[in-house]
């Protein structure tokens, strides 16, 4: 690889993990800056698409090539296997693909430029695409991609229409290891995806039990607020027919003073009256 190659792929790596919408202004001011057969050769690159953007971030970020490199081990885990535990592999790569999936997602959201449907399934495709073939993953693992990468639409030069600048036509060789080391690292990953997957399920079943407590307590806050609010509702009621209780008693303690004021009256006026009656007698 010339150096001239080597500066190009380097820019658009760099120039290919901006977001879309500031992509081209930045690549002709790159271009501008550069001059000469590199500058004219970045003025030529494309815009990425959003999900080849979004697969650049998860290759900046590193988990795709991590992913890359156990799917590597899986592959060669799957050697006289059988059925049901090619089933489970199977499983784990799935898994793996739609985790890192999601991660390209949030990468993509974090800086400004949340994925639609539509974006997200290509995403996806990318992701498998990495995960199952060694071809795809090394063009992919560039981080120059300006279109999404799908298995069952490759043919031909996709690859290179796909990647700017130089493609690498594969993974770089793994570094030798003796037959019992890599069984043992094998193992090793996948008793680490295994532990992963149960602390997963441990989880899980321990949020569902929190989010099922939870509903329990915001149930029985309800009917004691309800409660509460019931019983203010009679307090008041209460306090109401207390103070016409009250006013009551007032009116009857009025009324009780006069009657006891004509009482009185009608008790000296009878004595009057019988102290006439005496005197008229004699």
């Amino acid at each position: 690889m010339s150096d001239d190659d080597a500066r190009l792929d380097e820019v658009a790596a760099e120039l290919l993990a901006l977001p879309p919408a500031r992509f081209t202004a930045a690549r002709n001011e790159r271009a501008a800056d550069l001059g000469g057969v590199v500058g004219r050769r970045v003025a030529k690159l494309r815009k990425p698409t959003v999900a080849a953007w979004a697969l650049n971030l998860l290759v900046r970020d590193g988990q795709l090539g991590e992913a890359v490199e156990l799917s590597r081990a899986l592959h060669e885990a799957q050697d006289d296997r059988d059925a049901a535990e090619l089933a489970r592999l199977g499983r784990q790569r799935r898994q793996l693909v739609a985790a890192l999936a999601r991660r390209a997602g949030e990468l993509a959201a974090d800086a400004g430029t949340p994925l639609s449907p539509a974006m997200a399934d290509a995403v996806e495709k990318g992701v498998n695409a990495a995960i199952v073939d060694e071809t795809a993953a090394a063009a992919i693992l560039t981080g120059r991609l300006v279109a999404a990468v799908d298995l069952a639409a490759l043919d031909g030069d996709t690859l290179g229409q796909a990647v700017a600048g130089s493609v690498p036509d594969a993974l770089p060789a793994p570094p030798p290891r003796d037959d019992l080391a890599a069984r043992r690292a094998r193992k090793a990953a996948e008793r680490g995806v295994r532990e992963a997957e149960r602390a997963r399920a441990d989880a899980e079943r321990e949020q569902a039990s929190i989010e099922r407590k939870l509903d329990a307590a915001r149930e029985k806050a309800d009917r004691a607020h309800e409660r509460v609010d019931a019983l203010r509702a009679d307090l008041a009621r209460a306090e109401d027919d207390a103070s016409e209780a009250d006013a009551a008693v007032q009116q009857r303690e009025g009324e009780r003073t006069d009657a006891a004021d004509a009482v009185r009256a009608a008790v000296r006026a009878l004595a009057r009256a019988q102290a006439e009656r005496d005197g008229v007698e004699e």
